[in-house]
């Protein structure tokens, strides 16, 4: 056959580019078929009708059309297909591929392997990679390092760590990829202790992703020894710091509560991407300083890094522990505006949002707009409700919740009892303790639970009953649960019974003030003044300092935060001007008000 000319063959490669349906290939293929190109082997017709089908053909096809090839026979075509369907988004179809031209007779070798168990480690195809690992032992690869390495990927990320285990301590040889892959796989599995142990141990030395993979793990464990230690080696100049390794150092000391050198490394990372900004602002806001968390959101808006979910959904929760009502309607617009997928995570970010900064309308709204909803969703919701004291609505809501087969969690039998506390329904109160315990739930209560049963027996009165509850306890009563008793005793005036909580409070060390306060104020009402003067004393002997008490306001989105006692705002002139403004306004409608008042009597009378 003579050889096609090279315009036409140009021609169709360059139709071959711009296909995008399977009916204009099959008119290309017919040109490719009629003009001899396809016979003979042509590399470029190869790959690029390779990068085709994974991106629009069927495999049925694919495989058919390879046939053709002159040079069918050998494994390059049929693992660049493979290899073009295992990075698609269509990795199923690489395994269905490996399976149809194995049963046409095609022998896999070194390079098939590794692509297939990529595409099985896509999928989570648990069976198909340990059948492919049983035809790479029979066929007598598993010697390969790079064969064993792709098994020791595929297990890892599958969550089998058992069997990356066993392939690991049979390997002869390993190398850092071999490491790297079993670290990552516990860390995965959320086996960072022994991801840890496994890294002391390394003979060779860590690459990038081997970094990576132990500040997660320190991170995850909060050891922030092993963390400093390797970031001492990078300081030294053993390793190298690229950015995503500099991220996840951020990310380590921003979850250990070390948010100083959180800063420091963030401040020294040349380029920063989101994940830098988001690891800051996240950390911020698990250790409650939501004021700076905002303060850092500003500031990556002006850098043009534009947010993703995580972002926003840390923002969100940053609101919420401010009551930034408004900045928090700005980022659910700008989160609208932007298309930012409001998933279930941010959707139940805003739900809590709105709850704590009063606006359940808004939260209720949002819950019934969201298509799909987790339990942290429902407890948002109820954590809300029973904030505000809609003690029957979060029962309501616990029914529907139950009906559609949501299994309650501990946060939800606490936003239960809460709501019942708030709502003085003791009878519910109790029902749902036992529930929770007993029934279909079996879950252990935690000491919030016994704190807030504690709190609505004794605001009932109950004080005996809630005595009795806090006896039974698998664990030690803290200073929250002997403050709720306390509550309790001062709302209905027994007095001994606080002497006998403060007895406790001495063999606990506790350097909450909260109680200390409580108790003096208990002895205060009753006139026991000896007592309030032996109380402060204590407390002045403990060390123990009142907290001053603070309020948060919001002015043009950023918000402000007064002490008592705090004279050093930049702007005490002017708000000292707006106070003695307003208190003169309350004045004069004060004696408005009296002078009404005697007018209309002097008129009845």
């Amino acid at each position: 056959m003579n050889r096609a000319p090279r315009s036409l063959e140009w021609a169709l490669l360059n139709l071959i580019d711009r296909c995008n349906c399977l009916k204009s290939f099959n008119q290309i293929h017919s040109q490719l078929v009629t003009s001899g190109i396809i016979q003979d082997g042509n590399v470029l017709v190869l790959g690029k009708s390779i990068a085709f089908f994974a991106s629009y053909a069927d495999f049925e096809y694919a495989c058919e059309f390879l046939n053709q090839i002159h040079y069918h026979r050998s494994s390059f075509a049929f693992n660049s297909l493979v290899s073009a369907y295992a990075v698609s988004n269509k990795p199923q179809a690489a395994i269905l591929v490996y399976r149809k031209i194995v049963r046409n007779g095609f022998l896999p070798d070194m390079y098939t392997f590794p692509v297939v168990l990529k595409s099985c480690s896509k999928v989570l195809g648990i069976v198909e990679g340990k059948q492919v690992h049983g035809v790479v032992a029979k066929m007598g690869f598993l010697s390969d390092l790079y064969v064993q390495n792709s098994l020791l990927h595929f297990y890892g990320l599958c969550g089998e760590y058992h069997c990356a285990s066993k392939l690991f301590d049979g390997m002869p040889v390993r190398d850092v990829v071999s490491w790297t892959a079993l670290i990552s796989g516990y860390v995965r599995t959320g086996l960072c202790g022994d991801a840890l142990a496994l890294f002391s141990r390394m003979d060779v030395k860590p690459n990038m992703a081997t970094l990576v993979s132990v500040f997660v793990a320190c991170g995850q464990l909060g050891d922030l020894g092993m963390g400093m230690a390797i970031h001492g080696l990078i300081v030294r100049g053993e390793f190298e710091m690229p950015l995503v390794v500099g991220n996840a150092l951020l990310d380590m000391y921003a979850k250990c509560g070390r948010l100083g050198d959180a800063k420091k490394v963030f401040e020294e990372i040349p380029e920063r991407d989101i994940f830098s900004w988001t690891s800051l602002i996240s950390g911020l806001v698990q250790w409650q300083c939501p004021k700076e968390a905002l303060e850092v959101f500003r500031a990556m808006q002006m850098s043009g890094v534009e947010p993703d979910k995580v972002t926003i959904s840390s923002v969100l929760t940053a609101c919420a522990g401010l009551g930034a009502l408004d900045f928090g309607k700005w980022v659910h617009e700008y989160n609208e505006r932007k298309g930012i997928e409001c998933d279930t995570h941010v959707g139940t970010a805003m739900i809590d949002m709105y709850a704590k900064c009063g606006c359940m309308d808004m939260a209720l709204h949002i819950f019934h707009k969201m298509q799909h909803r987790n339990v942290s969703t429902w407890n948002a919701l109820l954590g809300g409700l029973a904030m505000h004291g809609h003690g029957k609505e979060v029962l309501k809501y616990f029914e529907q919740m139950v009906r559609i087969k949501v299994r309650p969690n501990e946060v939800t039998f606490l936003a239960i009892l809460t709501a019942c506390c708030h709502s003085g329904l003791v009878d519910e109160g109790r029902k749902f303790f036992y529930q929770m315990i007993g029934g279909d739930y079996n879950i252990a209560p935690r000491i919030e639970h016994y704190g807030c049963m504690v709190d609505l027996l004794g605001r009932a009165g109950l004080l005996n009953e809630a005595q009795e509850l806090i006896r039974t306890m698998p664990m030690p009563p803290d200073v929250l649960i002997w403050g709720a008793l306390l509550s309790g005793c001062k709302a209905h005036g027994e007095i001994e019974l606080s002497q006998k909580i403060l007895n406790n409070l001495l063999d606990l060390e506790s350097k909450d003030s909260g109680v200390y306060v409580l108790l003096s104020n208990i002895y205060a009402t009753n006139d026991r003044w000896k007592h309030v003067t032996g109380i402060r004393k204590l407390m002045e002997e403990k060390g123990i300092r009142k907290a001053p008490g603070s309020s948060i306001i919001e002015v043009d989105g950023k918000s402000h935060e007064f002490l008592v006692g705090d004279s050093d705002h930049p702007q005490k002139e002017a708000i000292h001007l707006v106070l003695n403004m307003l208190a003169k306004h309350i004045l004069k409608d004060r004696l408005w008000s009296s002078n009404s008042d005697v007018l209309q009597q002097d008129y009845f009378v």
